[in-house]
């Protein structure tokens, strides 16, 4: 017999000026453009999270989001990437403050 699938409730995220409101991480794909943050958690299939590493985008680095359109636009140690919103779904991050923003 077949069980019915319970479907978790969306989590939501406070953003409050294109950043994560509260100590709590967020997408990336809910970060404004022009906002630098800190990458935190990878929550992806492992082998993708090598992969993430190796391009620089791993746990403690400071990321800028230039670009959210269709395709969100990263700027990580002075390269760009371009990621979709589903991967950007599944990269934690936390605001940084302005101070330490600088890349």
């Amino acid at each position: 017999m077949l069980r019915p699938v319970k479907k978790r409730p969306l989590r939501t995220y406070s953003i409050l000026e294109g950043q994560c409101a509260g100590p709590e991480a967020c997408p990336l794909s809910r970060i404004q453009a022009g906002t630098t943050v800190c990458i935190k958690h990878l929550s992806t299939a492992p082998e993708l999270q090598v992969r993430l590493r190796e391009l620089g985008l791993g746990e403690d680095q400071h990321v800028k989001v230039v670009a959210c359109a269709s395709t969100f636009i990263c700027q990580v140690c002075n390269a760009r990437f371009g990621i979709s919103e589903k991967l950007a779904d599944a990269i934690f991050v936390e605001a940084i403050p302005t101070s330490q923003a600088a890349l």
